[in-house]
């Protein structure tokens, strides 16, 4: 027997430690010096997905991270791919998705001498992670990988960086001297002070207008069944956030979301569920709250408290068992205060509810043509299956769709999210696809959104996806020119705007190119048969490319979309 035969390899220990983890998906690119760890991951079980960019690579890493609540793993060679894949580590660090990235590195031995591809990757990572590190020595991998898994984990959920020089992976060192660490185990689930619970009931038992507001987090938490009792049994309006969709059927009766700004603005009393006063709630501020509004938070982090207005009760806890918390404290009580569908309040949201309806519902059915948002949504949603995971980015196409696409189930929307991110499309319907292969994964996205990263159409035809893409496509960023005057400014040589893409562009062919079908509508019957033939095919990779005004707009709005204070 060779000296060999009791050695392992280090890419072998990363492997295992990750296996160990119970690390399920590595989405990458290969190349010097982890083309090694790729097949290691493979021989211990793990599915590795070979993407066509990091970046891509990156955010279905953070994607499998919220879907299932234990990270998903990205591999990048060195330099470059690793900087690639920074792009999914800040978009999980920004929405507190667990994920792990692991880079190559140049060996140790050529560091402070102009290495290929050197470069400072841990001190890169560490402003997007919760922890980035260097291995020690070989052995001393498991140690390392646990910590990454556990801290992406516990706490407020994060990114976590281990640097992988390339003679770490391809030295060996005696199987012997290699200690894999246990499982680490679920993050154990704090509640919060009884006093504050009982702060919270009090508060809304004083109140005439409340309003609870769900957010990721609390999908991320599967805390869909307490959130279900907590609305239901104190009779409250909710709403929810982009990504909150389903963790209450988008269609229960006491889902207010399409009366979204009338709620917000005059709610005395707003429970925050998983949701923070960032951009995406206005920071709570007026005009889009009350000045006086009371909000209850239900927080992981208890630094997100008081960041942009100050809370009137904070519940720092796990979201579903606060939520536990919050029910049982209501007792036999709350028949007495329950807010009856007959209140002011919901009247006066139910009518507004009932007015915006309308307004869409006329919007869907319109004969303008080219077609506008609506209407390409109009022919779609009514196909969409029930259990449908909608994966959604882009500007108008994103925020039109989030209004008018129902969510039934949690965890079943992904979009661009708390960081405002464009590329993740791709990557995430990938990942959605992966993670729920029983369920049809329909991402819809903006010409713009799609060309981040629409070669990795290639990875979802390879992978035997039956992914339904659809691109609403308008010629531009918010919108370019029609043909003809793309044309005349052609001629006339005028630059084109920095919004306008080529018209008409024939995306469907990127997803023929690989063996995909393609569609090509201009028509409500063209988009309605097209997409109806695309979902019934279970078979094979799918790419509608929908032609829409380039002039098409929202529905006029209250206030603009993003909130911003007065001038300097």
């Amino acid at each position: 027997m060779s000296d060999d035969a009791n050695l392992i390899e280090g890419a072998t220990v990363v492997a295992r430690a990750l296996a160990q983890q119970g690390v399920q998906f590595l989405f990458g690119v290969v190349g010097i010096p982890v083309i090694g760890l790729a097949a290691a991951a493979q021989a211990e079980g793990i599915t590795y997905i070979g993407m066509r960019n990091e970046q891509a690579a990156s955010y279905a890493a953070g994607a499998v991270g919220y879907l299932t609540g234990h990270p998903g793993a990205c591999l990048a060679v060195s330099g470059p791919g690793m900087i690639h894949a920074l792009a999914g580590m800040a978009n999980a660090w920004s929405n507190c998705w667990p994920m792990i990235l692991l880079g190559g590195a140049c060996d140790t031995f050529y560091e402070g001498m102009g290495g290929f591809q050197e470069f400072p990757q841990v001190e890169a990572a560490r402003l997007y992670s919760k922890f980035s590190a260097r291995p020690s020595s070989i052995d001393r991998i498991p140690f390392y990988i646990e910590r990454a898994v556990r801290l992406t984990t516990y706490g407020r959920p994060g990114a976590a960086y281990i640097d992988l020089p390339g003679d770490m992976l391809t030295g060996k060192v005696p199987e012997s001297s290699v200690q894999y660490v246990p499982r680490c185990p679920p993050a154990p689930r704090s509640l919060a002070c009884p006093k504050a619970i009982a702060d919270a009931i009090q508060l809304l038992k004083s109140a005439k207008q409340p309003l609870v507001v769900i957010g990721k987090g609390a999908a991320f938490g599967r805390a869909e069944t307490n959130a279900k009792r907590f609305v239901e049994e104190t009779g409250m309006p909710f709403l929810p956030t982009p990504m909150g969709k389903g963790v209450l059927d988008d269609q229960h009766e006491q889902c207010v979301a399409a009366a979204r700004s009338k709620a917000l603005q005059s709610a005395d009393v707003i429970v925050l569920l998983g949701a923070r006063l960032n951009w995406m709630l206005h920071f709570g501020e007026e005009p889009r709250f009350r000045k006086d509004v009371k909000i209850i938070q239900v927080e992981l982090c208890p630094e997100e408290f008081h960041g942009s207005v100050p809370v009137a009760v904070a519940l720092n806890g796990h979201v579903d068992s606060v939520l536990e918390q919050l029910v049982n404290a209501l007792g036999q009580s709350k028949p007495a205060w329950k807010h009856a569908r007959t209140s002011p309040w919901w009247k006066s949201l139910s009518e507004k509810v009932e007015q915006n309806r309308i307004v869409s519902a006329e919007l869907a059915k319109s004969d303008e043509m080219p077609m506008t948002y609506y209407r390409v949504f109009g022919e779609i949603v009514p196909q969409l299956p029930p259990h449908a995971v909608i994966v959604s980015e882009g500007a108008n196409t994103m925020d039109i769709g989030r209004t008018v696409i129902p969510n039934r189930y949690p965890r079943h929307r992904l979009d661009a999210g708390t960081f405002g991110t464009m590329g993740v499309g791709l990557g995430f319907a990938i990942a959605a696809a992966l993670v729920y292969p029983d369920r049809q994964v329909v991402c819809i996205e903006g010409d713009s959104a799609f060309g981040f990263s629409g070669l990795e159409i290639e990875t979802a035809v390879r992978l035997q996806l039956p992914i339904v893409f659809v691109v609403v496509n308008n010629n531009g960023i918010y919108g370019g020119f029609d043909q003809e005057t793309w044309a005349a400014n052609q001629q006339e040589g005028s630059p084109a705007p920095g919004n306008c893409l080529l018209p008409n562009a024939r995306y469907e062919r990127v997803a023929e190119a690989f063996g995909g079908k393609g569609y090509f509508a201009t028509t409500p019957d063209e988009l309605r048969s097209a997409f109806r033939e695309a979902i019934g095919n279970k078979k094979q990779v799918s790419l509608v490319n929908v032609m829409i005004s380039p002039y098409a707009v929202r529905k006029p709005q209250e206030h603009e979309w993003l909130t911003r204070k007065s001038k300097l």
